[in-house]
């Protein structure tokens, strides 16, 4: 499908160094960005949609880097179908698997947790539930595992490693397993903070240390955070991805921001949301993390909206979260709600408002092109304005 996007106010590149570009226009074809800032007559004749944006902001689609799938469009924790979908609405075209640790009776030996990521991994490669994809399949470290099990595992295709969920005696038990997976490869991740379910352990500072994952998962807390004199510590010895999520510690979410950008770490601040879980399914997660940080604390909004997006593609080697030629066509319009004060999505997210989301695309695709039925109503009309196919994007009203 050949999709362009006209009249744009403002386009966010997802690059939080150069986060503004000078362009109104962008074409996408074959599943990728083709151009940016051509809308000539032409170019919008070959089109089979052209919607236009009547002064709205172009975002790449948001990256929600922790997520609790399992498999198909329902979670056992929350005992909800679609919500995957729902988040699309949310305008989450990413989602990125926290490993399958809630599948019911979860196998915890070697060959079985490797079964569980390959067979996560394989069901989500073509399966796209409202148009996201879904990175899943990230196998969870228990004792047990050899270096010869990662090596074997990433050679099928699993390219993510959780640790904090295994019957390890001591956290500093996942350091090799860390290190193995690694050396295969694998992006991995550590759960931070209090234990959030039984039978797993608090992980602190000196244990991140320690390991040396790629990312601290919800360092902020999932639910309660680590040590506030842990924050430095990890932020200047390391250079793990400070992930801050939605269903943890605000404080310590600010906190960590700051801490992050005083330090010159703006590139490995991620905005996840950690949900499912207990504290709920959260279509909205990401827009209001995003606003928390750009309201409470001296953030742009576009660094928050980078930190949702292309920090998130660079530390998961992803080819979304940009709008840039060749990157994946995943983008979403966003605006000024309704009934707020503020005339532009990006003034009403430094306002501490959610942002209305107009429309997503995903794959080059319009998922839906008007309203999310989970936002406010944007203050701009965003239509449709040509279609050359018999499809209707009008989202479903409630």
């Amino acid at each position: 499908m050949r999709t362009a996007i006209v009249n744009a106010g403002t386009i966010v590149s997802g690059d939080w160094q150069a986060p503004f570009l000078d362009a109104r226009a962008l074409v996408m074809d074959k599943g990728r960005i083709e151009s940016i800032g051509a809308d000539s007559a032409a170019d919008l004749g070959a089109c089979d949609v052209v919607i236009d944006a009547a002064g709205a902001t172009i975002i790449p689609g948001l990256i929600d880097s922790q997520v609790h799938n399992t498999f198909g469009d329902y979670t056992p924790r929350q005992k909800t179908v679609g919500f995957l979908e729902s988040y699309v609405h949310g305008a989450v075209t990413t989602a990125i698997s926290a490993s399958e640790v809630h599948v019911p009776g979860r196998p915890r030996d070697p060959e079985g947790v490797k079964a569980l990521a390959l067979a996560a991994q394989r069901s989500f490669e073509h399966f796209r539930p409202g148009g996201m994809r879904v990175w899943a399949g990230s196998i969870i470290l228990e004792p047990g595992l050899t270096e010869a099990d990662f090596r074997d595992i990433a050679a099928k295709g699993v390219w993510l490693a959780k640790a904090g969920f295994g019957a390890v005696v001591t956290p500093y038990d996942y350091v090799p397993l860390v290190q193995w997976a690694r050396a295969a490869g694998m992006i991995t991740t550590v759960h931070t903070g209090g234990a959030s379910i039984p039978d797993s352990s608090p992980i602190t500072g000196d244990h991140l240390l320690a390991m040396r994952p790629h990312v601290s998962f919800h360092i902020n807390g999932g639910p309660t955070a680590m040590p506030d004199r842990d924050f430095e510590r990890v932020i200047c010895d390391s250079d793990i991805a400070l992930q801050l999520c939605t269903a943890g510690n605000l404080r310590t979410a600010l906190m960590c921001a700051g801490l992050a950008r005083k330090h010159g770490a703006m590139e490995r601040l991620l905005i996840a949301t950690d949900t499912p879980t207990g504290s709920g399914v959260m279509p909205l997660g990401m827009i209001y993390t995003m606003s928390h940080l750009a309201s409470l604390t001296d953030m742009a909004p576009e660094l928050a909206v980078c930190a949702a997006t292309g920090n998130n593609a660079r530390v998961y080697r992803l080819n979304s979260g940009f709008i840039a030629p060749g990157k994946d066509a995943d983008v979403a319009i966003i605006d000024a709600p309704v009934g707020g004060t503020q005339d532009t999505a990006l003034a009403a997210l430094k306002h501490g408002d959610p942002c209305a989301v107009g429309a997503v695309i995903t794959d080059g695709e319009p998922r839906f092109v008007g309203q999310s039925r989970n936002t406010p109503a944007p203050k701009r009309r965003i239509r449709v304005a040509e279609c050359r196919l018999v499809r209707d994007f009008a989202p479903a009203r409630h």
